[in-house]
């Protein structure tokens, strides 16, 4: 440990430093993980609810498979484009001005959603959405580094992607209500309706993060002083505190961001073949109906919610990650290649549906607590944005390959062996990151 870090010794009287660091980590979770929690849940839920949408949308805007799937890549073009920036900004202005522009916009732009009666309207929305969340999770994962040292941020990051699950449960329980439901209210479609109610929460959440959220934790009030020294002793061991600048030409020069943007780019592959096209494949299923549809989908979002949780916990309690993400992403690869398999089971279909989203949601907290390791003093803003950007990119391919492969031969397929494809080479490459020396001392942390 550098000379000039010392520890805040605690009083004979105290518990024993484990002891006292499970209070302190405990107390600032309770903190700032429930409300940014329910932030992502609602960002996701406003991303990804086009997936509900597309049932009705694509009918009354004459929209094939392929159409629809670009709209999802002009999200994504947004998205990339300002993730750098927003994360540049993020480190400029705090989290707290960056979080609640962010949600404040995104907000606006689905909300005006319900104006939409053309394709043109449709990307062009779809596009700014993108603009306006960009840096909302990479934001999130920098922030944490704030608050949490690598060998305690699985747990954490794990309820964020229980979030994306989260907000696949309260789709498929209000989003399918809403659009059979309000189909027709005021002269407004279903689906249009459906953008509007659930977008208006981001607007609301974005005014609180004003007030709510701190910068860091010399800025918390709610944590007395002999903490925040604590918390700083224990974070300066990894070389977080002071240190988060934001060197762009250090991000480009490190090796290991392009080796994590590719892993991201496979699972991020996956999971929007999830989010974005799990009520069709419900449907191909032999489900018809619109509610049915989407109260099914909630199935495998609620037991992936669980699952992620479980699987991030036993991570983060023997501090081990390439195994996991292995077993994680392998698991899932599996699950989509015997989904092929045409059978007239639905029970086994929903199965395996359910297995791989457990598996997808599980590998991505385990793998974002490993990047955060990697990156650290003045490139750690800017190299995990350019992974989250550069993995993300998959939202301009995937998506759209996707709705062309439906398009042109009527089956998911294909798409699947694709995606399973893409998750057994993330592994191998994923293994090979984590042999470096960067590796070694993550395991020691």
């Amino acid at each position: 440990m550098p000379s000039s870090v010392h520890a805040v010794p605690l009083p004979p009287d105290q518990p024993s430093v484990a002891t006292a660091d499970d209070h302190l980590f405990r107390k600032v979770a309770l903190r700032i993980i429930p409300f940014l929690f329910i932030c992502y849940v609602i960002a996701i839920l406003d991303r990804n609810n086009i997936g509900f949408a597309q049932l009705q949308m694509k009918h009354d805007l004459s929209l094939t498979d392929a159409m629809y799937s670009l709209g999802a890549v002009f999200f994504f073009c947004g998205y990339v484009l300002f993730e750098v920036p927003s994360n540049i900004l993020l480190h400029k202005f705090g989290a707290r001005k960056t979080f609640a522009r962010i949600m404040f916009l995104w907000g606006a732009v689905s909300v005006l959603m319900v104006f939409v009666s053309s394709t043109t309207q449709f990307y062009v929305l779809r596009f700014l959405l993108g603009v306006f969340e960009a840096g909302f999770f990479p934001g999130i994962v920098f922030y944490l580094t704030f608050w949490f040292p690598s060998r305690r941020r699985a747990q954490p990051l794990s309820v964020f992607y229980a979030g994306v699950a989260v907000a696949g449960v309260l789709g498929g329980l209000v989003s399918g209500w809403i659009m059979k439901g309000m189909n027709g209210v005021h002269g407004v479609h279903g689906w249009q309706w459906m953008f509007a109610i659930e977008g208006a929460p981001a607007i609301f959440l974005g005014v609180i993060a004003l007030f709510f959220l701190k910068d860091g934790p010399a800025k918390a009030s709610w944590l007395s002083s002999d903490e925040k020294r604590r918390l700083e002793d224990v974070l300066s061991r990894e070389g977080v505190v002071g240190k988060a600048g934001h060197s762009l030409r250090e991000a480009l020069s490190n090796p290991h961001v392009y080796l994590f943007a590719f892993v991201y780019f496979c699972l991020t592959s996956a999971i929007l073949l999830l989010l974005f096209w799990m009520p069709t494949m419900i449907k191909e299923f032999g489900v018809l109906d619109i509610v049915q549809i989407s109260l099914y989908s909630a199935i495998p979002n609620a037991i992936g919610a669980v699952g992620v949780i479980v699987i991030a916990r036993h991570s983060d309690k023997y501090n081990e990650r390439k195994w996991h993400f292995i077993v994680c992403a392998l698991g899932a690869a599996v699950a989509l290649a015997l989904l092929t398999v045409h059978n007239n089971s639905f029970v086994l279909s929903m199965a395996l549906l359910t297995v791989c989203a457990v598996f997808v949601y599980a590998a991505h907290p385990i793998f974002w607590s490993v990047p955060s390791s990697f990156f650290r003093g003045s490139g750690a803003a800017a190299s995990i944005a350019m992974v989250s950007s550069v993995g993300v990119s998959s939202g301009m391919i995937t998506p759209y390959l996707i709705g062309l492969i439906k398009t042109y031969t009527g089956s998911m397929s294909n798409a699947f062996y694709f995606i399973a494809v893409l998750l057994a080479i993330s592994c191998g490459v994923m293994a090979y990151a984590l042999r470096s020396q960067g590796a070694v001392h993550l395991q020691k942390t």
